[in-house]
Protein backbone atom coordinates (compact mmCIF):
# COMPACT_ATOMS: atom_id res chain seq x y z
CA UNK A 1 0.00 0.00 0.00
CA UNK A 2 1.48 3.41 -1.00
CA UNK A 3 2.26 5.62 2.30
CA UNK A 4 -0.08 8.53 2.50
CA UNK A 5 1.87 11.51 4.00
CA UNK A 6 0.28 14.45 5.27
CA UNK A 7 2.29 17.92 5.72
CA UNK A 8 1.51 21.25 7.35
CA UNK A 9 -0.45 23.58 4.88
CA UNK A 10 1.82 27.27 5.20
CA UNK A 11 -0.09 30.19 4.88
CA UNK A 12 0.24 32.05 1.92
CA UNK A 13 0.36 35.43 2.51
CA UNK A 14 1.38 38.44 0.64
CA UNK A 15 3.48 40.28 2.51
CA UNK A 16 5.11 43.76 1.42
CA UNK A 17 8.70 45.34 2.04
CA UNK A 18 6.99 47.59 4.99
CA UNK A 19 4.25 45.20 6.38
CA UNK A 20 5.65 45.30 9.80
CA UNK A 21 5.29 49.32 10.56
CA UNK A 22 2.94 50.29 12.67
CA UNK A 23 4.22 53.75 14.08
CA UNK A 24 7.58 55.46 14.53
CA UNK A 25 7.76 54.54 18.00
CA UNK A 26 8.07 56.80 20.36
CA UNK A 27 7.45 57.03 23.97
CA UNK A 28 4.99 59.65 25.94
CA UNK A 29 7.45 62.20 25.85
CA UNK A 30 8.43 61.99 21.95
CA UNK A 31 11.42 60.03 22.68
CA UNK A 32 12.26 57.37 19.76
CA UNK A 33 12.42 53.91 21.87
CA UNK A 34 15.67 51.66 20.09
CA UNK A 35 13.67 48.64 18.47
CA UNK A 36 9.50 49.76 18.88
CA UNK A 37 6.42 49.63 15.96
CA UNK A 38 8.59 48.13 13.94
CA UNK A 39 11.08 50.60 13.56
CA UNK A 40 15.32 50.05 14.04
CA UNK A 41 17.39 52.93 15.62
CA UNK A 42 16.89 56.11 13.40
CA UNK A 43 16.64 57.95 16.81
CA UNK A 44 16.49 61.61 15.10
CA UNK A 45 15.17 61.10 12.01
CA UNK A 46 12.19 59.35 14.18
CA UNK A 47 12.03 61.98 16.95
CA UNK A 48 11.94 64.65 14.22
CA UNK A 49 8.90 62.78 12.44
CA UNK A 50 7.19 62.80 15.80
CA UNK A 51 7.27 66.72 15.98
CA UNK A 52 6.23 66.68 12.58
CA UNK A 53 2.99 64.14 12.96
CA UNK A 54 2.07 67.07 16.09
CA UNK A 55 2.58 69.89 13.39
CA UNK A 56 0.12 68.50 11.19
CA UNK A 57 -2.71 67.50 14.43
CA UNK A 58 -2.46 70.63 15.45
CA UNK A 59 -3.11 72.00 12.06
CA UNK A 60 0.19 74.67 11.51
CA UNK A 61 1.46 72.17 8.36
CA UNK A 62 0.61 74.80 5.52
CA UNK A 63 2.80 75.85 3.36
CA UNK A 64 5.91 73.23 4.50
CA UNK A 65 6.96 70.03 3.46
CA UNK A 66 9.17 67.39 4.24
CA UNK A 67 12.09 65.82 2.58
CA UNK A 68 13.56 62.74 3.92
CA UNK A 69 17.39 62.20 2.48
CA UNK A 70 19.81 59.43 2.66
CA UNK A 71 21.63 56.94 1.21
CA UNK A 72 19.73 53.97 -0.09
CA UNK A 73 18.49 51.76 2.39
CA UNK A 74 18.37 53.76 5.38
CA UNK A 75 14.46 53.48 6.25
CA UNK A 76 13.14 56.57 4.40
CA UNK A 77 10.30 55.22 3.23
CA UNK A 78 9.48 53.19 6.22
CA UNK A 79 9.56 56.46 8.67
CA UNK A 80 7.16 58.38 5.96
CA UNK A 81 5.11 55.01 6.15
CA UNK A 82 5.03 55.44 10.14
CA UNK A 83 4.01 59.39 10.07
CA UNK A 84 0.81 57.78 7.89
CA UNK A 85 0.37 55.12 10.79
CA UNK A 86 0.62 57.81 13.69
CA UNK A 87 -1.67 60.60 11.99
CA UNK A 88 -5.00 57.81 11.73
CA UNK A 89 -6.36 54.44 10.31
CA UNK A 90 -8.55 56.69 7.92
CA UNK A 91 -5.73 59.12 7.12
CA UNK A 92 -5.71 59.22 2.84
CA UNK A 93 -1.62 57.45 2.55
CA UNK A 94 -1.02 58.14 -1.55
CA UNK A 95 2.46 56.81 -2.47
CA UNK A 96 4.40 57.20 -5.91
CA UNK A 97 7.21 57.59 -7.94
CA UNK A 98 8.62 60.79 -9.29
CA UNK A 99 9.29 58.90 -12.65
CA UNK A 100 5.28 57.96 -12.40
CA UNK A 101 4.39 61.90 -13.67
CA UNK A 102 5.67 60.71 -17.24
CA UNK A 103 2.72 59.75 -19.48
CA UNK A 104 1.54 59.97 -22.66
CA UNK A 105 -2.00 59.84 -21.39
CA UNK A 106 -2.22 62.66 -18.59
CA UNK A 107 -0.28 66.17 -18.13
CA UNK A 108 2.39 66.16 -15.25
CA UNK A 109 0.29 68.38 -13.11
CA UNK A 110 -2.66 66.36 -13.54
CA UNK A 111 -1.15 63.43 -12.38
CA UNK A 112 0.10 65.21 -9.54
CA UNK A 113 -2.97 67.12 -8.93
CA UNK A 114 -4.91 63.57 -8.78
CA UNK A 115 -2.32 62.25 -6.29
CA UNK A 116 -2.90 65.51 -4.38
CA UNK A 117 -6.56 65.20 -4.07
CA UNK A 118 -6.04 61.33 -3.49
CA UNK A 119 -4.11 62.33 -0.16
CA UNK A 120 -6.92 64.50 1.08
CA UNK A 121 -10.14 63.09 2.97
CA UNK A 122 -13.28 64.75 3.78
CA UNK A 123 -15.07 63.46 6.57
CA UNK A 124 -18.71 63.20 6.02
CA UNK A 125 -21.24 63.69 9.70
CA UNK A 126 -25.05 63.67 8.50
CA UNK A 127 -27.51 62.92 11.19
CA UNK A 128 -30.28 60.04 8.67
CA UNK A 129 -33.43 59.11 9.04
CA UNK A 130 -33.05 55.12 9.01
CA UNK A 131 -35.00 52.00 10.04
CA UNK A 132 -32.56 49.77 11.65
CA UNK A 133 -32.52 46.47 13.12
CA UNK A 134 -32.01 42.83 12.86
CA UNK A 135 -34.40 40.90 10.18
CA UNK A 136 -36.69 38.66 11.68
CA UNK A 137 -38.34 37.25 8.90
CA UNK A 138 -38.33 38.34 5.44
CA UNK A 139 -40.15 37.53 2.32
CA UNK A 140 -40.12 38.54 -1.39
CA UNK A 141 -42.88 38.74 -3.70
CA UNK A 142 -41.98 37.86 -7.45
CA UNK A 143 -44.00 38.71 -10.33
CA UNK A 144 -43.53 37.75 -14.20
CA UNK A 145 -41.53 39.84 -16.34
CA UNK A 146 -43.56 41.84 -18.96
CA UNK A 147 -40.96 41.25 -21.89
CA UNK A 148 -40.13 37.51 -20.42
CA UNK A 149 -43.15 35.67 -19.37
CA UNK A 150 -41.45 32.62 -17.74
CA UNK A 151 -38.63 34.94 -15.64
CA UNK A 152 -40.12 36.36 -12.58
CA UNK A 153 -38.59 39.24 -11.14
CA UNK A 154 -38.58 41.06 -7.67
CA UNK A 155 -41.46 43.39 -7.03
CA UNK A 156 -41.57 43.83 -3.67
CA UNK A 157 -40.43 42.67 -0.03
CA UNK A 158 -41.75 42.24 3.53
CA UNK A 159 -39.06 42.09 6.02
CA UNK A 160 -39.56 42.35 9.65
CA UNK A 161 -37.07 44.62 11.52
CA UNK A 162 -36.54 44.57 15.28
CA UNK A 163 -34.36 46.08 18.09
CA UNK A 164 -34.30 44.72 21.69
CA UNK A 165 -37.08 46.85 22.17
CA UNK A 166 -39.70 47.31 19.28
CA UNK A 167 -40.34 44.78 16.27
CA UNK A 168 -41.74 46.70 13.07
CA UNK A 169 -42.52 44.79 9.68
CA UNK A 170 -42.05 46.60 6.60
CA UNK A 171 -42.72 46.24 3.13
CA UNK A 172 -40.36 48.08 0.74
CA UNK A 173 -40.08 48.79 -3.18
CA UNK A 174 -38.36 47.31 -5.93
CA UNK A 175 -35.46 49.06 -5.37
CA UNK A 176 -34.87 48.33 -2.08
CA UNK A 177 -35.69 45.03 -2.75
CA UNK A 178 -32.91 44.43 -5.33
CA UNK A 179 -30.40 45.76 -2.73
CA UNK A 180 -31.43 43.04 -0.33
CA UNK A 181 -31.09 40.33 -2.43
CA UNK A 182 -28.02 41.46 -4.14
CA UNK A 183 -26.57 42.13 -0.48
CA UNK A 184 -27.56 38.50 0.45
CA UNK A 185 -29.59 39.84 3.07
CA UNK A 186 -31.03 36.87 5.50
CA UNK A 187 -32.31 35.89 8.90
CA UNK A 188 -30.12 37.57 11.56
CA UNK A 189 -28.42 40.24 10.06
CA UNK A 190 -28.16 43.26 11.51
CA UNK A 191 -29.26 46.12 8.48
CA UNK A 192 -30.35 49.53 8.50
CA UNK A 193 -32.58 51.41 5.28
CA UNK A 194 -32.00 54.96 4.71
CA UNK A 195 -35.76 56.12 5.08
CA UNK A 196 -34.94 58.82 2.59
CA UNK A 197 -32.68 57.40 -0.37
CA UNK A 198 -33.69 53.71 0.30
CA UNK A 199 -30.50 52.88 0.40
CA UNK A 200 -29.72 49.74 2.32
CA UNK A 201 -26.70 48.45 4.34
CA UNK A 202 -25.85 45.37 6.40
CA UNK A 203 -23.71 45.81 9.62
CA UNK A 204 -23.19 42.31 10.53
CA UNK A 205 -25.01 39.44 11.85
CA UNK A 206 -26.41 39.64 15.48
CA UNK A 207 -24.82 38.19 17.83
CA UNK A 208 -26.64 35.67 20.00
CA UNK A 209 -30.10 35.41 17.46
CA UNK A 210 -31.72 32.61 18.28
CA UNK A 211 -33.71 32.62 15.01
CA UNK A 212 -30.58 33.13 12.63
CA UNK A 213 -28.68 30.02 10.99
CA UNK A 214 -25.12 30.10 12.53
CA UNK A 215 -22.09 28.48 11.24
CA UNK A 216 -18.07 27.23 13.15
CA UNK A 217 -16.73 29.26 10.84
CA UNK A 218 -18.45 32.85 10.28
CA UNK A 219 -17.29 35.11 6.99
CA UNK A 220 -20.12 37.91 8.37
CA UNK A 221 -18.88 40.18 11.25
CA UNK A 222 -20.86 39.41 14.48
CA UNK A 223 -22.45 42.47 15.99
CA UNK A 224 -25.02 43.70 18.61
CA UNK A 225 -28.58 43.84 18.58
CA UNK A 226 -29.58 47.46 18.48
CA UNK A 227 -31.53 48.99 20.86
CA UNK A 228 -34.33 51.52 21.19
CA UNK A 229 -36.79 52.27 18.18
CA UNK A 230 -36.52 50.79 14.95
CA UNK A 231 -36.59 54.36 12.90
CA UNK A 232 -34.77 56.37 14.66
CA UNK A 233 -31.93 59.04 13.77
CA UNK A 234 -28.56 57.80 13.23
CA UNK A 235 -25.52 59.79 12.67
CA UNK A 236 -22.97 58.74 9.59
CA UNK A 237 -19.76 59.00 9.04
CA UNK A 238 -17.84 58.16 6.11
CA UNK A 239 -14.68 59.74 4.70
CA UNK A 240 -13.96 60.42 1.33
CA UNK A 241 -11.21 61.79 -0.74
CA UNK A 242 -11.54 65.10 -3.00
CA UNK A 243 -10.32 62.50 -6.29
CA UNK A 244 -13.00 60.33 -5.33
CA UNK A 245 -15.71 62.99 -5.14
CA UNK A 246 -13.94 64.99 -8.30
CA UNK A 247 -14.43 61.71 -10.37
CA UNK A 248 -18.34 61.44 -9.11
CA UNK A 249 -19.03 65.10 -10.00
CA UNK A 250 -17.22 64.67 -13.26
CA UNK A 251 -18.69 61.41 -14.35
CA UNK A 252 -22.15 62.73 -13.35
CA UNK A 253 -21.49 65.41 -15.72
CA UNK A 254 -19.94 63.05 -18.47
CA UNK A 255 -23.13 60.72 -18.12
CA UNK A 256 -20.60 58.19 -17.82
CA UNK A 257 -21.74 56.82 -14.99
CA UNK A 258 -25.14 55.49 -16.41
CA UNK A 259 -23.30 53.10 -19.31
CA UNK A 260 -21.07 51.90 -15.63
CA UNK A 261 -17.61 53.33 -17.03
CA UNK A 262 -14.98 54.71 -15.23
CA UNK A 263 -13.97 58.39 -15.39
CA UNK A 264 -10.43 57.99 -16.68
CA UNK A 265 -9.25 61.50 -18.49
CA UNK A 266 -8.53 64.21 -17.08
CA UNK A 267 -10.78 66.10 -15.14
CA UNK A 268 -11.90 69.93 -15.50
CA UNK A 269 -10.78 72.32 -13.49
CA UNK A 270 -14.36 74.37 -12.75
CA UNK A 271 -15.15 70.57 -11.68
CA UNK A 272 -12.55 70.46 -8.75
CA UNK A 273 -13.83 74.14 -8.38
CA UNK A 274 -17.25 72.71 -8.07
CA UNK A 275 -16.07 70.25 -5.17
CA UNK A 276 -13.89 72.91 -3.26
CA UNK A 277 -17.15 75.14 -3.02
CA UNK A 278 -19.01 71.71 -1.78
CA UNK A 279 -16.70 71.00 0.83
CA UNK A 280 -16.51 73.97 1.77
CA UNK A 281 -20.13 74.60 2.59
CA UNK A 282 -19.92 71.21 4.67
CA UNK A 283 -16.92 72.75 6.93
CA UNK A 284 -18.69 75.85 7.41
CA UNK A 285 -22.10 73.98 8.48
CA UNK A 286 -20.46 71.73 10.37
CA UNK A 287 -21.02 68.59 8.37
CA UNK A 288 -17.36 67.87 7.58
CA UNK A 289 -14.07 68.18 8.08
CA UNK A 290 -10.94 67.78 6.44
CA UNK A 291 -8.76 65.16 6.58
CA UNK A 292 -5.09 65.93 5.77
CA UNK A 293 -3.53 62.86 4.01
CA UNK A 294 0.36 61.86 2.94
CA UNK A 295 1.34 62.33 0.03
CA UNK A 296 4.89 60.27 -0.54
CA UNK A 297 7.06 60.92 -3.67
CA UNK A 298 10.12 58.19 -3.64
CA UNK A 299 12.94 59.43 -6.08
CA UNK A 300 11.99 63.16 -6.28
CA UNK A 301 14.79 64.01 -7.75
CA UNK A 302 13.23 62.67 -10.73
CA UNK A 303 10.67 65.09 -11.17
CA UNK A 304 11.32 67.98 -13.44
CA UNK A 305 11.13 71.58 -12.62
CA UNK A 306 7.75 71.86 -13.95
CA UNK A 307 6.75 69.66 -11.17
CA UNK A 308 8.71 71.17 -8.71
CA UNK A 309 7.20 74.63 -9.64
CA UNK A 310 3.68 73.08 -9.18
CA UNK A 311 4.43 71.37 -5.88
CA UNK A 312 5.54 74.44 -4.18
CA UNK A 313 2.83 75.94 -5.19
CA UNK A 314 0.02 73.44 -4.42
CA UNK A 315 1.97 73.49 -0.52
CA UNK A 316 0.31 76.84 -0.12
CA UNK A 317 -2.74 76.04 -1.53
CA UNK A 318 -5.94 76.11 0.84
CA UNK A 319 -6.17 72.33 0.33
CA UNK A 320 -3.40 70.24 0.96
CA UNK A 321 -1.79 67.40 2.65
CA UNK A 322 1.12 66.71 3.82
CA UNK A 323 3.53 66.49 1.12
CA UNK A 324 6.45 64.44 1.92
CA UNK A 325 10.05 63.84 -0.58
CA UNK A 326 11.97 61.39 -0.58
CA UNK A 327 15.63 60.96 -2.45
CA UNK A 328 19.39 59.24 -2.10
CA UNK A 329 20.91 61.79 -4.51
CA UNK A 330 23.44 64.49 -3.36
CA UNK A 331 24.46 67.10 -5.98
CA UNK A 332 22.83 66.27 -8.54
CA UNK A 333 21.15 68.23 -11.85
CA UNK A 334 17.65 69.53 -12.00
CA UNK A 335 15.81 67.73 -14.65
CA UNK A 336 14.68 70.10 -17.56
CA UNK A 337 17.56 72.29 -16.48
CA UNK A 338 21.66 72.85 -16.92
CA UNK A 339 21.49 73.39 -13.11
CA UNK A 340 22.87 71.84 -10.64
CA UNK A 341 21.68 71.59 -6.69
CA UNK A 342 21.49 70.03 -3.53
CA UNK A 343 19.74 66.13 -4.02
CA UNK A 344 18.51 67.80 -8.06
CA UNK A 345 15.84 69.90 -6.45
CA UNK A 346 14.68 74.22 -6.80
CA UNK A 347 16.33 76.05 -3.81
CA UNK A 348 13.35 77.85 -3.21
CA UNK A 349 11.29 74.60 -2.77
CA UNK A 350 14.40 73.50 -0.46
CA UNK A 351 13.64 76.46 1.29
CA UNK A 352 9.89 75.14 2.15
CA UNK A 353 10.91 71.77 3.15
CA UNK A 354 12.15 70.53 6.78
CA UNK A 355 14.75 68.50 5.91
CA UNK A 356 15.22 65.22 8.09
CA UNK A 357 18.28 63.45 7.51
CA UNK A 358 18.72 59.04 7.66
CA UNK A 359 21.74 57.67 8.59
CA UNK A 360 23.34 54.02 7.77
CA UNK A 361 22.07 51.37 10.24
CA UNK A 362 25.06 50.27 12.44
CA UNK A 363 25.59 45.91 12.89
CA UNK A 364 23.32 45.96 16.09
CA UNK A 365 20.55 47.90 14.10
CA UNK A 366 20.81 45.71 11.18
CA UNK A 367 20.30 42.51 13.23
CA UNK A 368 17.49 43.52 14.64
CA UNK A 369 15.77 44.73 11.53
CA UNK A 370 16.58 41.19 9.97
CA UNK A 371 15.12 39.41 12.78
CA UNK A 372 12.17 41.62 12.73
CA UNK A 373 11.69 41.02 8.27
CA UNK A 374 12.27 37.19 9.20
CA UNK A 375 9.03 37.10 12.03
CA UNK A 376 6.98 38.87 9.96
CA UNK A 377 7.57 36.31 6.94
CA UNK A 378 7.18 33.20 9.47
CA UNK A 379 11.19 32.26 8.38
CA UNK A 380 13.01 30.57 11.47
CA UNK A 381 17.33 31.33 11.83
CA UNK A 382 19.86 29.93 13.68
CA UNK A 383 22.21 32.16 14.95
CA UNK A 384 24.70 31.54 12.84
CA UNK A 385 22.29 32.33 9.64
CA UNK A 386 21.81 35.67 10.90
CA UNK A 387 25.45 36.32 12.08
CA UNK A 388 26.06 35.89 8.23
CA UNK A 389 22.90 37.78 6.85
CA UNK A 390 24.26 40.76 8.81
CA UNK A 391 27.88 40.44 7.71
CA UNK A 392 26.57 40.21 4.40
CA UNK A 393 23.94 43.33 4.85
CA UNK A 394 27.49 45.33 6.07
CA UNK A 395 29.55 44.20 3.04
CA UNK A 396 26.90 44.43 0.59
CA UNK A 397 23.21 46.24 1.26
CA UNK A 398 20.73 45.62 3.87
CA UNK A 399 17.85 45.15 1.07
CA UNK A 400 20.29 42.17 -0.46
CA UNK A 401 20.73 40.70 2.48
CA UNK A 402 16.86 40.80 3.47
CA UNK A 403 16.14 39.86 0.08
CA UNK A 404 18.10 36.24 0.63
CA UNK A 405 15.56 35.36 3.55
CA UNK A 406 12.81 33.73 1.02
CA UNK A 407 15.11 31.80 -1.22
CA UNK A 408 17.26 31.02 2.38
CA UNK A 409 14.30 29.40 3.26
CA UNK A 410 13.17 27.30 0.39
CA UNK A 411 16.43 25.68 0.27
CA UNK A 412 16.58 24.42 3.51
CA UNK A 413 12.58 23.26 2.96
CA UNK A 414 14.05 21.34 0.36
CA UNK A 415 16.80 19.43 2.50
CA UNK A 416 13.81 18.60 4.94
CA UNK A 417 14.56 21.42 7.57
CA UNK A 418 12.62 24.43 9.19
CA UNK A 419 15.28 26.25 9.82
CA UNK A 420 17.60 27.81 7.85
CA UNK A 421 21.07 27.37 8.39
CA UNK A 422 24.37 29.46 7.30
CA UNK A 423 24.82 26.73 4.69
CA UNK A 424 21.11 27.67 2.90
CA UNK A 425 21.92 31.35 3.44
CA UNK A 426 25.52 30.67 1.64
CA UNK A 427 23.85 28.33 -1.39
CA UNK A 428 21.38 31.80 -1.59
CA UNK A 429 24.44 34.01 -1.77
CA UNK A 430 25.78 31.84 -4.79
CA UNK A 431 22.68 31.86 -6.91
CA UNK A 432 21.34 35.53 -6.40
CA UNK A 433 24.40 37.79 -6.27
CA UNK A 434 25.20 41.19 -5.50
CA UNK A 435 25.90 44.04 -6.83
CA UNK A 436 29.86 43.74 -6.59
CA UNK A 437 29.50 40.48 -7.81
CA UNK A 438 27.30 41.24 -10.57
CA UNK A 439 30.36 43.92 -11.61
CA UNK A 440 33.34 41.49 -11.25
CA UNK A 441 31.10 39.25 -13.67
CA UNK A 442 30.50 41.76 -16.15
CA UNK A 443 34.18 42.54 -16.18
CA UNK A 444 34.92 38.78 -16.34
CA UNK A 445 33.00 38.15 -19.31
CA UNK A 446 33.41 41.66 -20.88
CA UNK A 447 34.37 40.60 -24.31
CA UNK A 448 31.46 38.49 -24.54
CA UNK A 449 28.44 40.75 -24.21
CA UNK A 450 27.05 42.78 -26.78
CA UNK A 451 27.80 46.14 -27.18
Amino acid sequence: MVEIRVEAIRKKARISTHSHIRGLGLDEKGRALPVADGLVGQVEAREAAGIVVQIVKSGRMSGRGILLVGPPGTGKTAIAIAIARELGEDTPFVIMSGSEIYSSEKKKTEILMEALRRALGVRLREKRLVYEGVVKDIKIRRVRHPMAPYLAVPKEARIVLATKDEEVPLTVSEDVTEQIIELGIRKGDVIWIDAETGRVFREGKAKDFAEAKTYDIETKRLVEIPKGPVKKEKEIVRTLTLHELDTYVASQRALISFFGFGFEREIPPEVRREVDETVKKWIESGKGEIVPGVLFIDDAHMLDIEAFSFLTRAMESEFSPLIILATNRGIARIRGTDIESPHGMPLDLLDRLLIIPTKPYSPDEIKEIIKIRAEEEEIKLTNEALEELVRLASETSLRYAVQLLEPARIIAGENNREEVTVEDVRKARRLFIDLSASVKYLKEYESKFLK
